[in-house]
């Protein structure tokens, strides 16, 4: 059993329940564990400080030492833990061995069954920068739902049927009828058709019924424009597939909004017959959530249309029938249509949906000059994205391995430019509007996943030199700069617990990031293979080696390859 566990166990057993945040002191003289006794203080009426002390008082009565415990002391209203470093390196370092690449994972939600979707992306346009984010942000948050032992299925949702559809098959028979795409950039060419039509319909107001046209025909499935549509559409998925698999998205199923908008008119109906929804002015169905200060849902247009709303009404009806039973169904979209989907689930709840249901909505990815669209075609592409990042760390590969073939330089490169563009998007909390700065996220120093992925490389260049002990003698590492770090890792499995709690994979990146500092910082001040010990030796290449597994995993949480060398 774990320090933090057994502590939580023996409050438990005195009565003593509340909610436990244990953190590490600012100062190592206060000690290298702590805990906040505000809750405690508020159950009991008491005040913090006194509660702390009658903690500390339990706490002392208790056989804690054998867990690695020196001394509790209190600090105002905190207890604070001081450890004895051998104990807690055994502990820390032996499990860490034992549990390898499911070191930190926990069992704590098993039973549950959540399905999240993502990235939710359109056909007939290209990735963007948007999206990059999203699927970078729902690779983690499935790996991290799995950790924490939830049954996750990923899946995605195509909008392949809306009105950006419709314009840009207007525009392809307008502009290019006949044409042939660059072959192996046929996506591009839609995007672009697409960019070209919309800005052309806002200057030429009155061909908009013609683009209203084909929307009509569309979801007709009419001869006239289906095998367009089918062919075009295949494009985008097969850009798609390259982009995914490029990036480690893997998905389960992919619904597609042409097989679910009837089931969401046939729900619209329901709705009317029970009273829910009603007839409002000019023939539209709404249902009016005023009363939850949720505005009014408009669910179908006056001329019989339907909107997204009720396409995802249609969806929410796919889902129920192919995941059976699960605990939680999740979404995943820009911040923008936080409001939307506040409405959406309401709609579900009165149409009979009961389980929990979750938007995980995540700030824009802004230009230096302000928000994207790709209607005006003023759009960061995937594609460009990674191809810069690629460039840079490729060219930073070069120059410091001039005596590596280009088939390991170009490797090296790729997963360390992945693992920069996954880590710059992933080390903000996902509500947060945020800028990619190529250069920034290119860095290997500093806050970057670059400087992560370096700290891996410099312990595997140690490791290959000798490798760990059979017999260790943990008490040898005594030093501060080894006990910090030796706590940081043994920290790892509440940073997964709480990356869960709050549907936040930042927490990991700043995990990694902690630790690879912390690695640093006890790397810079002791040697780990010229010592005169060769106990030393064998102690600090196990710490050594812990190390590399904590950060491996928490980094493959993240979706992010290592290399063995930089």
């Amino acid at each position: 059993m774990k320090l933090e566990e057994k502590i939580l166990q023996i409050l438990s057993d005195n009565g003593l329940n509340f909610n436990i945040q244990f953190s590490t002191p600012p100062n190592p003289q206060m000690g290298d564990l702590a805990f906040p006794c505000f809750e405690l203080a508020k159950q009991q009426g008491k005040n913090p400080v006194e509660c702390a002390t009658s903690v500390k008082e339990v706490l002392e009565k208790s056989s804690l030492q054998k867990y690695g415990v020196d001394k509790v002391i209190t600090a105002g209203p905190y207890v604070n833990f001081f450890l004895n470093s051998g104990a807690v390196a055994k502990t820390t370092l032996e499990l860490i061995e034992k549990q390898s690449k499911k070191y930190g994972f926990n069992t704590s939600q098993k039973g549950k069954k959540v399905i999240i979707e993502y990235p939710s992306n359109n056909t007939h346009k290209e990735l963007h920068i948007g999206h990059l984010r999203n699927i970078c942000l729902g690779n983690a948050l499935n790996n991290i739902f799995a950790a924490n032992g939830v049954e996750i299925t990923p899946i995605n949702y195509l909008n392949d049927f809306g009105a950006h559809v419709a314009k840009c098959l207007w525009g392809l028979q307008k502009f290019h009828n006949n044409e042939k795409p660059p072959k192996g950039q046929e996506q591009k060419w839609l995007g672009e058709i697409y960019a070209e039509a919309s800005k052309y319909l806002e200057d030429h107001p009155e061909l908009k019924e013609e683009s209203f046209a084909m929307q009509k025909n569309l979801e007709a499935r009419d001869k006239s424009i289906w095998p367009l549509f089918k062919k075009t559409r295949q494009w985008s998925i097969d850009g798609f597939d390259k982009a995914f698999k490029e990036l480690g998205l893997k998905l389960s199923h992919t619904f597609y909004e042409q097989d679910v908008k009837d089931n969401g008119q046939k729900i619209v109906d329901e709705l009317i017959k029970k009273g829910i929804a009603t007839v409002g002015e000019g023939g539209a169905i709404i249902l009016d959530l005023t009363s939850e200060n949720l505005d009014i849902a408009l669910l179908r247009k006056s001329n019989g249309a339907g909107l997204y709303l009720t396409s995802d009404l249609g969806l929410a009806v796919a889902k129920n029938k192919k995941y059976k039973n699960i605990s939680e169904s999740i979404t995943l979209t820009g911040s923008e249509q936080n409001f939307y989907f506040k409405q959406l689930f309401k709609v579900l709840q009165k149409a009979g949906y009961n389980y929990k249901m979750t938007h995980i909505g995540y700030g824009l990815v802004m230009l230096p000059d302000g928000k994207m669209s790709s209607r005006k075609g003023k759009v960061i592409l995937y594609d460009d994205v990674r191809d810069e990042v690629y460039g840079k760390i490729l060219e930073e590969t070069v120059k410091r391995h001039t005596d590596w073939n280009k088939k390991k330089i170009a490797k090296t490169a790729w997963t360390v430019a992945m693992a920069a563009i996954k880590f710059d998007f992933l080390k903000h909390e996902a509500a947060k509007t945020i800028v990619f700065d190529f250069a920034a996220a290119t860095k290997f120093e500093g806050f970057t996943g670059p400087y992560v992925l370096y700290m891996v490389a410099r312990i595997n260049s140690i490791l290959r030199k000798a490798k760990p002990g059979k017999t260790v003698d943990f008490g040898l590492l005594s030093s501060t700069e080894e006990k910090q770090l030796i706590i940081m890792l043994g920290e790892y499995g509440e940073a997964i617990k709480k990356s869960f709690n709050n549907y936040n994979p930042s927490v990991l990146t700043k995990y990694s990031f902690d630790v690879a500092q912390a690695f640093s910082n006890f790397y810079a001040k002791h040697s780990v293979l010229n010592n005169d010990n060769k106990e030393i030796i064998k102690a600090r290449l196990a710490l050594c080696s812990a190390t590399k597994q904590v950060l491996q995993n928490c980094l493959s949480i993240l979706s992010i390859d290592t290399v063995d060398e930089m």
